[in-house]
């Protein structure tokens, strides 16, 4: 959602974009987190997942003041 709003902000966002790259997104953690688990690192992947996650929407909410802020 952050992505979309930076997106959004900067005249690029589109709706079939956002909507197909959200879902895959979704996809793609769940999977990783399902393959954790049936190797028994589940708990690693998981975390692997949140990190990337949170590291996604610090990048875009300092986009975002960038833009809001144009600092």
């Amino acid at each position: 959602l952050f992505g979309a709003g930076r997106a959004w902000l900067e005249g690029k966002f589109a709706d079939r974009v956002f909507v197909t790259s959200f879902f895959w997104n979704v996809v793609v953690a769940c999977l990783l987190v399902f393959l954790g688990s049936q190797l028994g690192v589940g708990s690693a992947m998981t975390t692997a997942v949140v990190v990337v996650l949170g590291i996604r929407i610090f990048s875009n909410t300092a986009s975002i003041r960038r833009l809001l802020l144009k600092a």
